[in-house]
C-alpha cells in the first residue's frame, strides 16, 4: 500500500532546517502509520509540480494559486494554518476537488483575547501612561491629564459575528458593556444568546464605543470600512482590527487618527505588510500596533497544527475534514470519489 502523503509548505522550517514554529507538534504525522511527511520547497506560490505526488499539503503563509494545483488530480485538501485564506485560490480548490479547510477551533480563543488586550490598552491608557512612568517625576506630575476610559454601559461593536466575533462577546460578557453587531449572516440565536443587537452598518459606525472588526477579508469587504463609514464614528470611540487589513482603507483611517476625529485604535493587520516603518500611520501616538501577531502564543498555534492534522488525517480516512471553506466541493463527485479511494486505502 503506497503512503498517504502530506506536504508542508517550505516556511515551517527555517534556512537551517529547525522549525519555524516549536509549538506546531509533528509528532502525530511523524507517528501515524501509512504517513509520509515531506517539507516542500521555500517558494511562493507554490508549485503544482512540487504537489504531483501529495494526498494532503498544510499551508503557512505562502501562496497557493491557480498554478499551484497539481496536474496529477490527486491532492484532496489544503489545511491552512489559521483562518484567513485570501492566500489561497479558493474556486481553483474547488474547480480541482481539493478542500480548503482553516482552524476556527485553533484561533478563535487566542485572537479574541487579542481584542480584549487592545481594548484594555486604549482604554485604559496603557502606553501612555508606560511612557509616562518612565520620566519619573514630570511624568508622575503629568498623568491627571491622560485619565482613561470606564467600560460598564459603553458600547461593545462588531464588524462579524462569527466565530472570533462571537468569542470576543463572551469575553467581554463581566465589562457590562452594552454589544451591537452587523453581520448579514449572523445566527439570530447565538446573538439573542450573547446579548447582541443586530444593526445596520451605519448604525455600527455611528453607536459603538469601541467598534472591532471580525469578518473575513472578501472582495466584498474590501475596503468595507472606508472614509465615509469612519466619520460616522464617535470623537471618544477607539477602532480595532485583527483581521486582515485591507478590509480598512488605510489612508482614511490614518487621516482620522491624525485629526482626531477618533479616539484611537489597536491595529494588528495593515493593509501593506510587513509595514513601511516611514507609513505616517506608525508615527501616531494614538495607536497600539502590533506586527500581525498579537494573538501569537504557545496555545494558538499549538491549536491551529493539532486542527491542521486532525483535518488531514480525517481526509486520510476518507472522512470530510472540519472547518471547510469551500462546502459546495463536498458534494462533488470528484471529490467524493478522493474520499473513497482513501477510505478504501487507508480507513
Amino acid at each position: 500500500m503506497s503512503a498517504f502523503r502530506v506536504a508542508l509548505s517550505g516556511d515551517f522550517r527555517k534556512a537551517d532546517g529547525s522549525p519555524t514554529f516549536p509549538d506546531f507538534d509533528l509528532m502525530p504525522l511523524r507517528e501515524a502509520k501509512n504517513v509520509e511527511m515531506v517539507f516542500l520547497d521555500n517558494a511562493s506560490p507554490i508549485a503544482g509540480d512540487q504537489l504531483a505526488d501529495f494526498d494532503a499539503l498544510i499551508l503557512l503563509a505562502h501562496r497557493f494559486d491557480a498554478t499551484s494545483v497539481p496536474a496529477s488530480g490527486r491532492l484532496a485538501v489544503v489545511a491552512r494554518f489559521g483562518v484567513g485564506y485570501d492566500t489561497v485560490d479558493v474556486p481553483a480548490c474547488t474547480a480541482n476537488d481539493i478542500a480548503l479547510a482553516i482552524t476556527p477551533d485553533g484561533v478563535r480563543r487566542p485572537v479574541a483575547v487579542s481584542i480584549i488586550t487592545f481594548i484594555l490598552a486604549l482604554t485604559g491608557k496603557l502606553m501612555v501612561k508606560d511612557r509616562l512612568a518612565r520620566q519619573g517625576g514630570p511624568g508622575f506630575a503629568a498623568r491627571g491629564a491622560h485619565m482613561g476610559v470606564g467600560l460598564v454601559g459603553k458600547t461593545l461593536g462588531s464588524l462579524g459575528v462569527g466565530n472570533i466575533g462571537a468569542e470576543m462577546f463572551r469575553l467581554a460578557r463581566p465589562f457590562d458593556m452594552k454589544f451591537i453587531a452587523h453581520d448579514p449572516f449572523a445566527d439570530s440565536k447565538i446573538a439573542a444568546e450573547l446579548g447582541i443587537e443586530l444593526v445596520s452598518l451605519e448604525e455600527l459606525f455611528r453607536r459603538s464605543d469601541i467598534l472591532c472588526v471580525n469578518c473575513p477579508l472578501t472582495p466584498e469587504t474590501h475596503h468595507i470600512i472606508n472614509a465615509e463609514r469612519l466619520a460616522l464614528m464617535k470623537p471618544t470611540a477607539y477602532f480595532i482590527n485583527t483581521a486582515r487589513g485591507p478590509i480598512v482603507d488605510q489612508k482614511a483611517l490614518t487621516a482620522m487618527l491624525q485629526e482626531n476625529r477618533i479616539a484611537g485604535a489597536g491595529l494588528d493587520v495593515f493593509e501593506q505588510e510587513p509595514t513601511d516603518p516611514d507609513d505616517p500611520l506608525l508615527k501616531l501616538d494614538n495607536i497600539i500596533a502590533a506586527p500581525h501577531a498579537l494573538c501569537w502564543t504557545d496555545q494558538c498555534f499549538a491549536g491551529n497544527g493539532a486542527a491542521d492534522i486532525r483535518a488531514v488525517l480525517d481526509v486520510m480516512k476518507g472522512q470530510a475534514p472540519r472547518g471547510v471553506v469551500n462546502r459546495e466541493v463536498l458534494e462533488r463527485p470528484g471529490f467524493k470519489a478522493k474520499l473513497a479511494g482513501l477510505a478504501k486505502r487507508f480507513g
